[in-house]
């Protein structure tokens, strides 16, 4: 009888601390945000959608093509002016504005890293001063490992410490990320500084002491039982 007690002691502090395991926090790095990748399409531009108006495209990006920079720990993240080209129908409408809406993300991506894991994305916004039509969200994405459909978790990006959290899958094929994601067209580098920006800096990840106190109090819980049967 004491080995079985014993066992279902064993038992239940490695469920306990298989709990915290797989909960893990990151938060904004120079190191680990280096990924860029820019998604464009059409705007609905007002002459009857002018026929150069722009198309559909993605690639790869540098950050600071991106309009995505840091400074030390701080990150800075503006609207795109990486294609405005003056004549170029493409690009541009023939009153100037951008001829496409631009989707930059800004990012880091593990694959088998984080698998079967609450993971939580934690940053401090110091100020969001974008103008409209401009906006910016952060977020997590679970991808299928053909990248075909993926999961995610987002919010807007606001004043002030923001978390969010996405449990991932247990398919360690899967190919997680985390950053931010700015929308709007693409604009003259002239009017930029008037479109202002969006200031994001680290939170420290720190266990959650709530957490640790309840899988405490559960293991000497166990331990107490114990005791008492054996008495």
């Amino acid at each position: 009888m004491k080995t079985l007690v014993l066992s279902t002691l064993s038992i239940g502090v490695l469920a306990l601390s298989a709990s915290q395991i797989s909960a893990q926090t990151v938060t904004i790095d120079p190191s680990a945000l280096t990924l860029g990748y820019m998604n464009w399409q059409p705007t609905a531009y007002t002459l009857a959608n002018f026929p150069g108006d722009g198309g559909t495209g993605s690639s790869a990006w540098g950050a600071a093509a991106l309009q995505a920079n840091f400074s030390g720990t701080t990150l800075t993240i503006q609207p795109n002016v990486n294609t405005y080209t003056p004549g170029n129908a493409y690009w541009n409408n023939p009153d100037g504005t951008g001829a496409n809406q631009m989707d930059a993300n800004f990012y880091n991506e593990t694959t088998g890293v984080y698998v079967n894991t609450t993971l939580t994305f934690t940053f401090d916004v110091v100020a969001n001063t974008l103008s409209a039509p401009y906006n910016s969200i952060a977020f997590i994405k679970d991808f299928t490992s053909s990248y075909s459909s993926s999961t995610e978790s987002s919010i807007a990006l606001t004043s002030g410490i923001e978390t969010i959290s996405l449990t991932t899958s247990a398919n360690a094929g899967d190919h997680i990320q985390y950053g931010f994601e700015t929308f709007g067209p693409d604009t003259d580098p002239a009017s930029a500084a008037a479109l202002e920006s969006v200031v994001i800096t680290p939170v420290t990840a720190v266990p959650e002491p709530a957490t640790w106190a309840w899988a405490g109090s559960g293991s000497l819980l166990l331990v107490s039982m114990f005791r008492r049967r054996n008495k």
